[in-house]
Formats: C-alpha cells, structure tokens, sequence
C-alpha cells in the first residue's frame, strides 16, 4: 500500500521501497513520510473495533509529531504538546492492551535472518550445535528509549530551542540538494572513488 503513494511536493512525500518494513537507515523525513501517509495506508486492515483504535492512534501520532516539529513555540503551545503526549500515552497503553494482545505477531524475515547469523558465528566459536529455529514471537514493547524520549520533548524545546535546530533532516536535505545540483560525472562517481573526492 505505501508503494501505491504518489510522490508529492517539492520532496515532501518521497516514493516509497517496495517493502516499506524492509528499509535500513530510516532517515528523519523517512520516518515523516511513513507517518504521513499511514491513515489511509492502514485503513481497513483491522477488524473495525481494532481499526478505530489503530486511526485514532496515527492521528494522535500526527498531531503530535506536527506540534514537535514547529519552528516557534510559546507557553500556550508547549502546554498543547504536553497534553498531546499525555493523550498519546494512553491511546498506545490501550492499543498494547487491547489490540496488540488481540494478533499473534511475530518478527520480520530480516530480523530472523540476523537472528540465524549471530547463532550461528556463537556456534562456530563455542561449538555449539546449531538448531533451525522459526521465527520468534515479537510483542508490542513500550520500554523503549524513542517512547521514553517522548516525555522530554517540551524540556529540551525550553533547554535548546525548537527541535529544527538540531535534527538530522536538515543535513539530509541539503545533501540532497548538493547531490542533485552536482555535475552528472562527478554526482555518478561520489561512490567509486571516495578517497579521490576526500583528498581534493
């Protein structure tokens, strides 16, 4: 379904990976593009008691992450910021307790994959037998520092300044940019010859 997504804008949704939970390196306006355009990419795909909870947390989720990222914030606003995340909490209490516990997940085939790697580099060095395992059940975990970070926002907002002074999007888009204004030569060959292009 994400693959189905138009591009739009001037680099404001770019075209999605055929297999959206497959992609490695997730940069900050990755991980936007996905959130933007979850609602109506994950709409029908839950039974309708399920499907309400999972819109309704995509929406919190959207509204927050719209209020984190303003450029200029007052008192009124990051009171609103922290009474979105106080909201947001507890949807996703309710949708570990309530949704999560109702689907059997488990993990993806790359997760396996590496999973099966490190078992077998331990059992080449501490000769231990090495058993075909299948793929392990994997469950919703809301003890995670990125949800945990979550609750800091408005203080580091008050500490630093708005969050566009220091994420990592902007060094994305300007190497974008410089990628795309380079010679069609020299832009082709930015990754055979790296040390040339360092030591020029």
């Amino acid at each position: 379904r994400f693959r189905q997504v138009l591009t739009y804008g001037g680099g404001a949704i770019h075209k999605f990976a055929n297999n959206t939970s497959e992609i490695k390196k997730l940069a900050a306006c990755d991980f936007e593009d996905i959130l933007q355009c979850a609602i109506p990419v994950f709409e029908g795909l839950f039974p309708p008691n399920h499907d309400a909870t999972v819109q309704s947390l995509l929406y919190q989720f959207a509204e927050w992450h719209a209020l984190a990222k303003l450029r200029l914030h007052s008192e009124s606003t990051l009171a609103f910021l922290q009474e979105m995340f106080n909201k947001l909490s507890q949807k996703l209490r309710k949708f570990r307790t309530d949704t999560c516990a109702a689907f059997d997940t488990w993990e993806l085939p790359k997760e396996k994959a590496a999973c099966q790697r490190r078992v077998a580099q331990c059992s080449e060095s501490h000769d231990v037998s090495l058993e075909s395992t299948g793929p392990r059940v994997k469950k919703f975990n809301l003890n995670t520092y990125e949800f945990h970070a979550m609750g800091d926002y408005v203080g580091s907002i008050r500490f630093f300044g708005t969050t566009d002074s220091f994420t990592t999007q902007i060094v994305h888009i300007n190497n974008i940019s410089s990628i795309i204004h380079l010679k069609p030569s020299y832009r082709a060959s930015l990754h055979t010859e790296p040390l040339k292009h360092s030591t020029h």
